[in-house]
């Protein structure tokens, strides 16, 4: 894998989703800067659905937000509700027919679906619903959920969910629009994020982050809570615990590196509590002697202004990031493979030249990137490089909407710190240990699902979620599967 396919690699999380329940309002365009401001979650596909209360009108592409919506479109989006969608694959490949959101249609009406997170036990839904013969167009799990939904015999959308909440397991923040509602479910451990927020005419919007919520000009209410379904009609927000709330067990990278740093997940700030993961970095591995901190941006930015500020060591930029490097989907040649992690970093040998630093980053996964941008900053001029790792080695799979579900690729997984610092050609390596990461964050360890890093999963994992992101094409070209 080349430093460049490693970029393309890193940790990704499946999507953002974001609604709003808005009549008289330009729904489509507060939905856009909905998705807009939750584009860091996926960058491979987005899309958003729109009800006038009479039907429902979709637009998706693949691409960016920007590259999939323009003012001619938005304009042709007129309704009432809307919901949107940004996708990064963790389950089905990354095309077309896989983008969200997606329209159902069955006993309760019409609706469109988007969906954060991962099933555990979709493959096995979907063969039940094949054998009652229900068909398939796309090969995500979150199809098995609209399906079934669409063809659940209850009498309403909301008991639909709810008989559908209590048949699949895993990671699932859903937000579903029907032709005069918007609702929104979230699995009983809340692996991943939802919240609502209220607009000022008392509209409402629900959102996989704070920060979007901010952004459309909404004050942040709550939190959906694990296992609950939130319903918004003419009749104002409803709240319905469909399923008893289990172990709370929010994905703990989302601390790390998935959320904005503007964001906040359980009355906590994400900035405030990555430059505290760089306080406690720093007692755990001081780096003595070292003329300059700085972070690979943007995310090992706060952690890198508190290891800077509790090691009393001067913090500077090392690097600069070329923000623009997911806005093409033109490949690079041959030579522009080699440069590698130059097409996104450049070193400021200004900074760097004789200097001893300190390099802040918020994980090391396969650890291709990492010993590439080392070998930048020597040749830079750097005389050494001290790597910091504000998060703990990530060592197991992630089932529930992290792109990392073959354990082969994770280089602490097969190898110690010393092992890797040497991979990376570091001068010194220091991880932060888990203790150390949950005192930052300054909730108790049981709030979070920590499996990455720990390999404790707060819901068994089936063997076929184990086999591949690409289980259903495998299943859709009757493959058989591989035996344990």
């Amino acid at each position: 894998m080349t430093d460049l396919e490693e970029y393309r690699h890193e940790l990704q999380e499946e999507c953002g989703v974001f609604g709003v329940y808005a009549p008289g309002e330009d729904v489509s365009r507060v939905a856009f800067f909905g998705i807009f401001s939750l584009q860091h979650r996926g960058q491979e596909s987005a899309g958003i659905a729109v009800t006038d209360g009479k039907q429902i009108n979709i637009h998706k592409q693949m691409g960016l937000v920007t590259q999939v919506f323009q003012e001619d479109v938005l304009a042709s989006l007129k309704g009432d509700i809307a919901i949107g969608h940004t996708r990064y694959s963790t389950t089905g490949s990354s095309v077309l027919r896989n983008v969200q959101p997606m329209l159902s249609t069955g006993k309760v009406g019409d609706f469109a679906l988007a969906h954060n997170g991962d099933l555990v036990n979709a493959a096995e839904l979907r063969a039940d619903l094949m054998d009652r013969g229900v068909e398939f167009s796309t090969t995500n799990d979150s199809e098995v959920i609209a399906k079934l939904i669409a063809n659940s015999r209850a009498h309403t959308i909301e008991e639909a969910i709810i008989e559908t909440m209590g048949l699949i397991r895993g990671a699932y923040s859903v937000l579903v629009m029907t032709e005069h509602k918007l609702m929104g479910f979230r699995d009983p451990n809340g692996i991943r994020p939802l919240c609502i927020g209220k607009l000022n005419d008392g509209h409402m919007v629900m959102a996989s982050e704070t920060c979007a919520i901010a952004t459309v000009g909404a004050d942040f209410v709550r939190e959906v809570e694990p296992g609950e379904l939130v319903v918004i009609d003419e009749n104002g927000l409803r709240e319905i615990q469909a399923l008893p709330v289990a172990r709370r067990a929010i994905c703990i990278f989302e601390f790390i590196y998935f959320a904005r740093p503007d964001s906040t997940i359980y009355a906590k700030n994400i900035h405030a509590a990555r430059r505290r993961m760089g306080h406690e970095l720093a007692k755990e591995h001081s780096a003595p002697n070292t003329h300059m901190v700085f972070p690979i941006p943007d995310t090992g930015t706060p952690a890198a202004i508190g290891f800077a500020q509790a090691s009393r060591t001067p913090y500077a930029e090392g690097v600069i990031k070329n923000r623009y490097i997911h806005r093409t989907f033109i490949q690079p040649d041959q030579r522009m493979r080699e440069m590698g992690v130059r097409m996104k970093l450049s070193p400021l040998k200004e900074n760097l030249a004789g200097k001893r630093v300190v390099m802040v980053e918020d994980s090391i996964v396969r650890g291709t990137t990492t010993r590439g941008t080392v070998r930048m900053l020597k040749e830079a001029g750097a005389a050494e490089v001290h790597v910091r790792i504000s998060s703990p080695p990530y060592k197991f799979p992630c089932f529930f909407g992290i792109d990392t579900a073959n354990q082969n690729e994770l280089i602490a997984a097969k190898h110690t710190v010393e092992e890797i610092r040497q991979h990376i050609g570091a001068d010194s390596l220091g991880y932060l240990s888990l203790k150390g990461l949950v005192n930052a964050i300054g909730l108790r360890k049981e709030n979070f699902c920590t499996a990455c890093l720990d390999g404790k999963y707060p819901i068994d994992i089936p063997r076929e979620a184990r086999l591949s992101k690409f289980i259903f094409e495998m299943l859709t070209k009757e493959e058989k599967l591989p035996d344990s």
